[in-house]
């Protein structure tokens, strides 16, 4: 199954601050912010939405076609998703930006403040899915990630129009985005991919109810941080699904992304919803338990193992047979 992974590749620069980040807000005063924190640590890390969900995947033995914009700063990042099984050729190079930063301090509640320079991202508005989908025979399904949000309108036009499924993530974009925007992205999408609180955001800018925008979707996928997540289809009982136990709390960036490529990898490979979703959930858990959206390591024993702990062994006997982990 030929997936086309869609959204930013970054640099993450990821920072911790030994406090909490409510106790410097004062009520009633949030008009004129002005605060700085001192951070102890730096991280430097490979990431972008489409960079950590295309790394998952790769992470589960598939080799998802990795699609966006970079700057010529890219050659070291290009080399290690290369190596761990990226396909990279459909990636537009900028002659003139760097590869985009992302740029996170996270205190001691795991809430986090997080500036983003688009950079060379800007461009990804400019490529065009079909020269791809010629290169690789077909695209049977095309994540549309968070990315430049012109870039995100044009992959799921053309994927309309070409008849191509694809599935809309809109993520941090969707508080950007106005209501026209958000309709045109996800209407007709095959997946929907959303936390709780974004959810809430397109019903209320798009003004369509809960109902209405599983009814404009195919399957909509709601991940409910420690709740775990929920998958709906119009007509069905919602299939819930719990979180994968962590073994520690590491750095929650990169969490969300981690679950689609989960999930996505149980898609290519025809396993059910909710083993997608299991799935999903705990290559989640490996990246919460990691600093670095990138640096997890699966080995297949140890991750069926734990698969059985979470969700049965029956669960990990389906898995097995299906997923490729680079270490025994």
């Amino acid at each position: 199954m030929n997936i086309a992974i869609t959204g930013s590749i970054a640099t993450d620069h990821l920072m911790t601050f030994q406090g909490r980040f409510a106790d410097s807000l004062i009520s009633g005063q949030l008009d004129k912010i002005s605060l700085s924190f001192l951070s102890t640590q730096l991280e430097v890390r490979r990431g972008g939405c489409a960079g950590n969900v295309a790394f998952g995947m790769a992470a589960l033995g598939q080799r998802p076609i990795l699609v966006g914009a970079v700057g010529e700063d890219f050659a070291d990042y290009r080399s290690w998703l290369e190596r761990h099984g990226i396909d990279c050729e459909s990636i537009h190079y900028s002659r003139t930006a760097h590869t985009a930063r992302f740029m996170c301090t996270t205190d001691d509640n795991m809430a986090q403040i997080a500036t983003f320079y688009t950079g060379a991202m800007a461009e990804a508005r400019l490529i065009e899915l079909a020269p791809i989908a010629e290169r690789v025979g077909r695209l049977d399904l095309v994540l549309i990630s968070p990315n430049d949000p012109e870039a995100m309108l044009r992959h799921s036009d053309e994927c309309r129009e070409r008849g191509i499924e694809f599935a809309a993530d809109p993520s941090q974009q969707m508080a950007w985005m106005d209501g026209d925007g958000i309709r045109r992205l996800i209407d007709g999408a095959a997946y929907l991919f959303t936390n709780e609180y974004e959810l809430h955001l397109a019903v209320q800018k798009t003004g369509w109810s809960e109902a209405e925008v599983t009814r404009r979707v195919g399957i909509q996928v709601t991940t409910l941080g420690s709740d775990g997540a929920r998958i709906t289809r119009a007509g069905e009982a919602p299939i819930h699904v719990p979180i994968a136990p962590e073994r520690r709390r590491a750095e929650p960036t990169g969490v969300g992304d981690a679950f689609r490529a989960g999930f996505l990898t149980g898609l290519a490979v025809d396993l059910p919803l909710t083993v997608c979703a299991q799935l999903g959930s705990l290559l989640a858990t490996y990246a919460f338990e990691t600093v670095g959206t990138q640096e997890y390591l699966l080995g297949h024993g140890e991750f069926l193992a734990r698969l059985g702990a979470a969700y049965g062994a029956q669960t990990a006997e389906l898995v097995a047979p299906k997923i490729r982990c680079a270490r025994p």
